[in-house]
This record gives C-alpha cells, structure tokens and sequence, in this order.
C-alpha cells in the first residue's frame, strides 16, 4: 500500500492558484512560478499527495519560464496523457498518486541527460530542502540530491 494519496484536506489547503493548476489542468504564467529559480538542494514533492517527483540534480534553466527537469525522481510516480487542447498535440504529466496536473514533457531537452525537458508548474510542486528531507520521511531520496554549483 502506498503512503501517498490524493488527500482532501491537502486539496482544501491549496490556494485558488495551486487548485487551478492542480486539479482543474491549468497553467501558470510563465515566470511567475514560485520555484522558477529555486537553486537549492532538495527534492520537489506533488502539492497534494507528497509522492517525491524531481530532484535538483536534475532541474536546469531550459528558458521556457517554468522550472524545467531532464527526469522525474521516480518515473512511476509521473504518468504521462496525450494532451490535445489549444489546438496542438503535447504529453501532460500528472503525478500517479494525487492525480495532480504538474505540466508537460517535451522532447528539447539537453541530450545529454536523455533529451527530455519536464515543464512544470511551481503550483503543482512543494519543495524539501536537502537538510529537511530525512525529518520530512524523504531520506530514501538523498542519493539523488548532490551539490548545487
């Protein structure tokens, strides 16, 4: 049995922002995000559920206005819906557990590190700094958390 869930009381917690993004699909504008420029150390957890996501590590400026990663912590935590709003086809990813629409992967990315950019949404994230993660339950994680430069 998983410890993550879709968790009412965490959905009632969001604000309108976070909701929207979240549970109805929707986007933040781009540079707004919270996050956006985040260089700490850590891990980044779905809002609602607290499923571990994205590490640092692998988070990096793609420019696109929205914290970018090249891969998801754990990949079957990330589950990927052909998206065909606004007139284009894209890949939505949502987080297994909480159900939570986090943004969308793009196949841009630095090849190097698999070719793959995860655009996300600050909203659909909370963020547990590296020296937090043991004392928040994510010490299992810290293997794939280093240094920032």
């Amino acid at each position: 049995m998983t410890r993550y869930t879709k968790d009412p009381e965490a959905i009632a917690a969001l604000s309108p922002e976070e909701y929207h993004v979240t549970q109805n699909s929707g986007t933040e504008r781009p540079g707004t995000g919270k996050l956006l420029n985040n260089k700490e150390p850590g891990i980044y957890v779905d809002i609602v559920s607290g499923e571990p996501l994205f590490a640092s590590t692998h988070k990096y400026e793609s420019g696109c206005g929205w914290p970018s990663f090249t891969k998801p912590i754990v990949h079957e935590h990330v589950e990927e819906f052909t998206d065909r709003t606004l007139g284009m086809i894209r890949t939505e990813v949502r987080s297994k557990h909480g159900d939570s629409h986090l943004g969308h992967v793009f196949p841009d990315g630095p090849r190097e590190h698999g070719g793959l950019r995860y655009c996300i949404n600050s909203a659909s994230l909370r963020f547990i700094h590296r020296d937090d993660m043991e004392d928040e339950g994510y010490a299992e994680y810290l293997i794939h958390v280093e240094d920032i430069q």
